[in-house]
């Protein structure tokens, strides 16, 4: 005989999670990305050093933990005595500055063209993919490298190049949504109603795209960083005396059997923020999903 006053079963984790509106949330990466930012806006108030001030007295100086260690340097500095933690706040703005920016523009063209391509189908849909595939035949770091080489090395022109570098991405991608999205009946009533092409692309697919151009964008922060990083090490990027994480492993590559830490801090920062990043796109890309919500 059943028990009428059973207790209820507890809700599942998901479902609970998803009535909080947690679902997981990537606490930590949060932080860490808040942290990345704060120090881009904030870091001339937070770097307990000028990131330029040289110090040769006080060269190869290891974290404060080590043997031999400063607390005026808690992580240390490089060859020219200048302090790594205030090197890495320094470098922060860049890594944000360059991801803002290429992103926009890089998102930007590619949506722009993605739209008109799978909006208008035929030769326009045709052209446009065959320079989609041409430009993705090209190993984006050949490509990355000879636009820089042709352009003076620095900020501008490591925007630029990433911009140039991914907007097939987003290019392809859009195009697939708005192949799908222009057979839906709203679509199909704005054209027969004589409403313009601008209206549409306004009003009906522009909306109905941001969700996967913001988790698209959120996923090629860490892309973003890892390459900006990987043109300034190789001195195609940005230049001194600006500071970069990617300029600081340039500097300090030689330096490497010696003074570990000089190499390692940059390179424990370029991959907390690109795991944080893709952290958190993946878990907005599945709070943005319809499928998901629904668990």
């Amino acid at each position: 005989m059943s028990d009428s006053t059973a207790a209820t079963p507890p809700l599942p984790m998901p479902r609970l999670r998803a009535l909080l509106g947690l679902r997981g949330v990537p606490w930590l990466s949060l932080i860490i990305l808040g942290a990345l930012l704060v120090a881009a806006i904030a870091g001339e108030w937070l770097a307990p050093w000028d990131p330029n001030d040289i110090d040769l007295g006080a060269a190869f100086q290891p974290p404060v933990w080590a043997a031999g260690g400063d607390a005026a340097h808690l992580l240390g500095t490089d060859n020219l005595g200048r302090d790594i933690l205030s090197r890495i706040i320094a470098g922060s703005r860049v890594s944000v500055v360059v991801a803002l920016y290429a992103i926009a523009f890089s998102g930007s063209i590619g949506a722009l063209i993605g739209m008109l391509a799978g909006y208008f189908g035929g030769w326009v849909d045709t052209v446009i993919m065959r320079l989609v595939e041409i430009q993705s035949s090209i190993p984006a770091v050949a490509l990355a490298l000879i636009l820089a080489a042709a352009l003076e090395p620095g900020l501008d022109t490591v925007i630029i190049v990433i911009g140039l570098t991914y907007w097939s991405w987003y290019a392809r991608i859009i195009r697939g949504e708005v192949l799908s999205l222009k057979t839906r009946d709203y679509v199909a009533f704005a054209r027969v109603a004589g409403v313009s092409t601008a209206v549409i692309f306004r009003r009906h697919l522009l909306p109905n795209i941001m969700n996967t151009l913001l988790v698209l964008a959120t996923l090629q922060v860490g892309q973003v960083i890892i390459f900006e990083a990987s043109l300034s090490f190789l001195g195609l990027g940005i230049q001194q005396p600006d500071v970069s994480w990617g300029l600081m492993l340039s500097d300090a590559r030689q330096y490497i059997t010696n003074a570990w830490w000089a190499i390692t801090m940059p390179g424990l920062a370029i991959m907390l923020t690109c795991l944080s990043a893709n952290l958190f796109g993946d878990w907005l890309r599945d709070r943005l999903d319809p499928r998901m919500r629904q668990l």
